[in-house]
This record gives structure tokens, C-alpha cells and sequence, in this order.
């Protein structure tokens, strides 16, 4: 299994004040984690939001009432659906340590398969016949060889692997609440996958309907839970090229299946390879690329206060300066400390506070911009 070297276990108070804080306006899972960093609770962070936001430039911040949280937990209990913090049993381990990882991630299903090793298979939803039945080959034979199946349950190679690891394990990645499945025909899918011990995990609330901005995000949650990440088949612009390259940026293991050159749904799967992508012809090349990842220790990513803590109240003219910095074009952190001369506490409140406002973007990479 995945160990990770910090576990916790939130009290129902503290589940109530995260489910509040990750439901208010403009509070992300990046943002999530500089709030608790900034105020030490999610209680504190609770406090501190309407200040916080009026700071950066915003009177009418949304903040998650009680009654809405109450009310959603008693949903998700209903439904059998846990909402768990990384760090939790039933959190997947490698999740846990990304650095925008969910805050309070829906979890249904078998706790024991979402904390063992865990291989995703992604790839075209318009797949041919060959790579459908090559998908199903790699994940029995993965199911076999110990490891457990992710994949977004979505048409061709998604549900092609899904299916062939039922019987072993296999997590279902979903971009809606877990009340809205997509696509509505997979429901028997999904219905099957949480009979025999297998799960699946979302971030989004109870009621929320799949929108196309909403699979990037999803395919971060693939990547992020895995050890590596198998594209089958992918033309160019394919949403699995984008779950590829975030499981680069997360630092997990990119493997790609070659396909014929006359094939458009191999031409982004071949450019991988190019890229420099491990080739897949067989089970046994993802498990040799793997097996060292495996005896590394995992930890939870550190609290950004434990070397660089915040400011209480950053000076006007700081945050006039830090604002005539940004621009459209995203800058690092770092970038911004050196030419601004402005001492790092204040720079990161300042962030904070335009981004509760509305008006700063984090990107990956730990760049931000203005929104």
C-alpha cells in the first residue's frame, strides 16, 4: 500500500468549517491552503474572510453558511459519500500531495482500494476496436500485478479500462457531483464499479453538473492519485494529452501506447513518445518504471508558513505596488518578492486578499497573474 508520513482525522466541527470555507466565493483548493496557512484554522480562515477580502478590494464576498454545509453533509451521508481531508484514510495518498490538492475530496466506496498503488489508463473516447481491447488488456493484467485502475468513466478507452479491472479494483474519477454521473449511460458502470469493492471520487458538490472546464480539473485529480499515468490512443488536442502533461508537472510517470502513423488517433500518443514518454507495449514496462517510485516515502506537502509566514495588515503603498506589478502575462512568486524589494509575508497576504477579491489567478508552476 501507499503510506503517507502524516495522517489526520477531522472533527465533524472542523469537517462543518472546511466544507464552508471550499464552498465560499473564489476559494480554491490553492487558495484553501493559504487560508488555513494565513489564519491556522478553517474557523479562523472563516473569521477573517470578509476582512480579508474588503482588503483586497471586495465588500460582497459569499461565504458557505451553516445550514448549507449542514445540509450537504446530511445529502452526501445519504448517498453514502464521504468527505474526507488528504491526510485521511480513504484519501488517496498521492492526491494527498499535490500542493492544490482538494481540500474535502467525495469519496464513495472501498477505503482499501483508493490507498493502494493506483495506475491510470486514459486515452481517445472515439477509440478503435485495437485500442479498446488493448486498454482492457493493460488494466486485467494491472489488476493482476497488484495495482488498481483510474480512469474518468468516460466513452472508449476509459470505460474499456474501467470494465477489464473491475474484479481487481479500479476508481472512477468523476467530473460532476456524484449525483450527476457523465455520461448518464455509464450510471450501470459506476453502479458496478462500487458493488465489487472498487470507488469513486470527486471534488465538486452534490447537484453540480459536469461543464467543459470542469474535466481539466478532474483529469488533475487522475494524474495526481496515480504512481503514472497510460495514454492508449489520443489525437492532438485530446483531453488525455492534458491529463499526460499534468502527471509531468505533478512529477508522475507519462507512458504512451505507439500507434500506427496513419492513425490520427495515435498521432498525439506518438508524439509523447517523441516527448519523451515511456513506450508501452506490455504490463511489464509500466511496472518496471514504477517499482523504484514505489519504495519512496510519501508526506503531505509542508504548510507554506512553516518558513514563510504572513503579514496581519500589509501597508497601502505595498499593495498599490504589488497591484502595478501584475499584469495578464503569469509571474512567479519569487519574481515578484526580488523586483517588488517587499518582504515575502507581505507579498503572499496581499495575494491572498486580491485573489479572495477576485482579481488574482494562480496558475500551475506557482505563477499568478491578474484575473
Amino acid at each position: 500500500m501507499d503510506a503517507i508520513t502524516t495522517t489526520i482525522e477531522l472533527t465533524e466541527s472542523e469537517r462543518l468549517d472546511r466544507l464552508r470555507l471550499i464552498r465560499s466565493d473564489n476559494v480554491g483548493p490553492r487558495t484553501f491552503r493559504s487560508l488555513l496557512d494565513h489564519c491556522g484554522s478553517a474557523g479562523a480562515a472563516l473569521a477573517q474572510l470578509p476582512e480579508l477580502a474588503h482588503r483586497g478590494g471586495r465588500r460582497d464576498l459569499r461565504i458557505c453558511g451553516k445550514d448549507e454545509a449542514r445540509a450537504e453533509l446530511a445529502a452526501s451521508h445519504k448517498l453514502g459519500l464521504r468527505l474526507l481531508a488528504p491526510g485521511e484514510t480513504g484519501y488517496p495518498s498521492r492526491l494527498a500531495t499535490l500542493d492544490d490538492a482538494p481540500p474535502l475530496l467525495g469519496v464513495r466506496g472501498a477505503s482499501d482500494t483508493l490507498m493502494r498503488p493506483i495506475i491510470a489508463i486514459v486515452g481517445s473516447r472515439n477509440a478503435s476496436v485495437a485500442g479498446l481491447k488493448f486498454a482492457g488488456q493493460l488494466a486485467h493484467e494491472l489488476g493482476q500485478a497488484g495495482f488498481v485502475v483510474i480512469s474518468g468513466l468516460a466513452r472508449g478507452i476509459d470505460q474499456a479500462a474501467h470494465r477489464a479491472s473491475i474484479g481487481s479494483g479500479t476508481i472512477a474519477v468523476l467530473a460532476g457531483g456524484h449525483d450527476r454521473i457523465y455520461p448518464p449511460e455509464h450510471e450501470d458502470l459506476l453502479a458496478a464499479i462500487l458493488a465489487a469493492d472498487g470507488a469513486a471520487i470527486s471534488e465538486m458538490p452534490l447537484g453540480h453538473e459536469p461543464r467543459a472546464r470542469d474535466f481539466p480539473r478532474r483529469n488533475r485529480l487522475i494524474s495526481g492519485a496515480a504512481l503514472g499515468v497510460v495514454v492508449v490512443e489520443a489525437a492532438h488536442r485530446s483531453g488525455s494529452l492534458i491529463t499526460a502533461r499534468m502527471a509531468g508537472e505533478q512529477g508522475r510517470e507519462v507512458f504512451a501506447v505507439p500507434g500506427s502513423p496513419l492513425d490520427p488517433r495515435a498521432a498525439g500518443t506518438n508524439d509523447l513518445i517523441k516527448q519523451g514518454a515511456t513506450l508501452v507495449t506490455g504490463v511489464a514496462d509500466i511496472v518496471e518504471a514504477v517499482g523504484p517510485i514505489m519504495e519512496r516515502p510519501l508526506s503531505l506537502p509542508l504548510r507554506e508558513d512553516d518558513d514563510a509566514p504572513f503579514a496581519p495588515d500589509p501597508e497601502s503603498h505595498d499593495r498599490d505596488q504589488i497591484l502595478s506589478l501584475l499584469g495578464p502575462t503569469p509571474v512567479s512568486l519569487d519574481d515578484l518578492i526580488r523586483i517588488s524589494g517587499i518582504a515575502p509575508a507581505v507579498v503572499r497576504t496581499v495575494l491572498l486578499e486580491l485573489e479572495l477579491a477576485g482579481k488574482l489567478a494562480r496558475h500551475r508552476g506557482g505563477l499568478v497573474s491578474l484575473a
